[in-house]
Parts: C-alpha cells; sequence; structure tokens
C-alpha cells in the first residue's frame, strides 16, 4: 500500500456493528508512501497515527489536476 498526503483513506468494517472510516492522509512517515500515516478523520477531525490493516484502501487523487487553495491571510 502507497499513498501520498491528500489521499483518502477508507476503513471498511469487518465485523457486525462496526462503522466505515474515512478520513485524509495528512502526514507520511516514509518517503516511499508506506505505511503508517497521519489521518486526519472525517467524523472528528482528530489526527492519529494509522497502521492500515485489511480492511482499509487508498483512494488516490490526482494530485495535478487539484487547483491550488487560495491565499488565506492578508499580507
Amino acid at each position: 500500500m502507497r499513498a501520498t498526503v491528500g489521499d483518502r483513506i477508507i476503513v471498511q468494517g469487518t465485523r457486525p456493528g462496526t462503522t466505515r472510516r474515512d478520513g485524509e492522509i495528512v502526514a507520511l512517515h516514509h518517503p516511499d508512501g508506506s505505511p503508517p500515516y497521519d489521518v486526519r478523520w472525517s467524523e472528528d477531525g482528530r489526527v492519529t497515527e494509522y497502521f492500515p490493516g485489511p480492511d482499509a484502501r487508498i483512494h488516490q487523487i490526482d494530485h495535478e489536476s487539484v487547483a491550488p487553495q487560495p491565499h488565506l491571510f492578508a499580507d
């Protein structure tokens, strides 16, 4: 599994009663994009270090087509 900052990670629960989780990868620990990842979880905004299991998948975004974010701070 390889990821880049900005990719989404989706974790499907494999046990009954487990809910699906998703988040944005905000930092990598290895330059080759291998786990673990720092993930900002969508349900609560917390950032945690995450080691993906077999129930996780990466939704890679097309980083070349993503428009840059506008500058939000006054100079």
